[in-house]
């Protein structure tokens, strides 16, 4: 899956409307790992990155960090 949209808060507003449709939130998944929503919220924004969050998201989401955040893992990067 990749949330493909032209500004980081369309692609933000996407990602939040996946994890519903699956029965989840950032907020929910910030508070199975202890995080505060601000934080999930930026690292969903492309604002902050960790690499825990991303994967967080992209399980609840049946996908990797690398498809959903391809800009962050471009080959031979992070």
């Amino acid at each position: 899956m990749r949330i493909r949209s032209k500004t980081p808060a369309e692609r933000h507003e996407r990602l939040k409307a996946e994890l519903r449709i699956r029965g989840t939130s950032l907020a929910q998944i910030g508070r199975e790992l202890g995080i505060s929503g601000t934080s999930m919220s930026l690292v969903g924004l492309g604002k902050h990155r960790s690499k825990r969050i991303e994967r967080a998201i992209a399980d609840a989401l049946g996908t990797t960090p690398e498809k959903l955040y391809p800009e962050r893992y471009r080959e031979g990067g992070a």
